[in-house]
């Protein structure tokens, strides 16, 4: 509990100095997340229901486009079915944005601060395709979905109820946990870039090595362990509005809950999102690695199941 609340002090001292300004997001909100990997918690409540926020991402954002610059939070987030290992349904997150800046600025940024806390080599950079064609052989960017689900299958990897038809996302998420991931535990600290575009979330799509695109999104790995997840960030608000339309076309199909949209998070792209870059990263997994702890239990007060 003394180290956790060490590493508090020492985020918010290194964002506090360098001009971020820490905000408060509300925990229950009226929108949530339409992420098919991801599950919020409805919460009934009178006068109707809200979720548990999964992210502080689209409040912040919102302050954003209100003018707030550079801003921060340091909060829970909660996630319906997210326990194991490294998972817990209630975990804490830093995340930040800064206007005006880019996603490779903001990988220097996130770099310095884990030199701040969990000092170490610097951290390489890879593209994904490098890292997947390397563990598995195939280009993800081209490659259909039945190409990696045949690839899936020749490795003994199934989920029973996904098919090709469910497209290429859940066969590159199934393909990278299981086979990346283990390559990335062996290169000690990477930032892994150039993601293929349907992995985009909510980050900008640009040009690609081949004739696909690609997304602006990085994700920072510590010895096989992802601690941040950052974004070029999209500001176009009709992009936005088809993005989450197909995030609940996919959770229809599967027969998932349909959460409401973020309507002032849409409204808030509409009249004007800054150009800007954000990260988040998850602080117990950070403490993990301070301390060599092997399950996210190890570092809670209280874990899901003694809460």
């Amino acid at each position: 509990m003394r180290r956790r609340a060490e590493l508090l002090r020492r985020l918010r001292a290194f964002l506090d100095g360098r001009g971020v300004l820490e905000v408060d997001p509300p925990l229950l909100s009226q929108g949530a997340s339409t992420d098919p990997g991801v599950e919020p918690f409805a919460v009934p409540l009178p006068g109707g229901v809200r979720h548990l926020i999964t992210s502080p991402e689209l409040h912040l954002k919102r302050l954003l486009a209100a003018g707030s610059g550079p801003v921060y939070a340091l909060t829970h987030a909660f996630r319906a079915g997210e326990r194991g290992r490294l998972h817990n349904p209630e975990f804490t997150l830093l995340e930040w944005y800064r206007p005006g800046w880019s996603m490779e600025r903001l990988m220097e940024e996130v770099e310095a601060l884990l030199q701040e806390t969990l000092p170490g080599p610097p951290a390489a950079r890879r593209p994904y395709g490098e890292l997947f064609e390397e563990a598995c052989g195939l280009n993800p960017h081209a490659a259909a979905p039945d190409e990696l689900a045949e690839a899936a299958g020749a490795q003994g990897l199934r989920v029973r109820g996904l098919g090709p038809e469910d497209g290429k996302g859940p066969w590159l998420d199934l393909l990278w946990s299981h086979r990346v991931e283990p390559l990335l535990a062996r290169l000690g600290r990477v930032f892994v870039t150039h993601w293929p575009a349907e992995q985009a979330m909510l980050a900008e799509l640009a040009p690609g090595p081949g004739v696909r695109p690609v997304a602006r999104r990085f994700e920072l790995y510590v010895d096989g362990l992802e601690l941040a997840n950052g974004f070029q960030e999209l500001r176009d608000p009709e992009e936005q509005a088809r993005r989450f339309e197909a995030d609940l076309r996919q959770r229809r199909a599967r027969g998932q809950a349909l959460p409401p949209v973020d309507r002032r998070f849409l409204a808030a792209l509409e009249a004007g999102l800054p150009p800007c870059a954000g990260v988040a990263l998850g602080v117990d997994r950070l403490l993990m690695r301070l301390l060599g702890a092997e399950t996210l239990s190890e570092v809670l007060p209280f874990p899901w199941d003694r809460a």
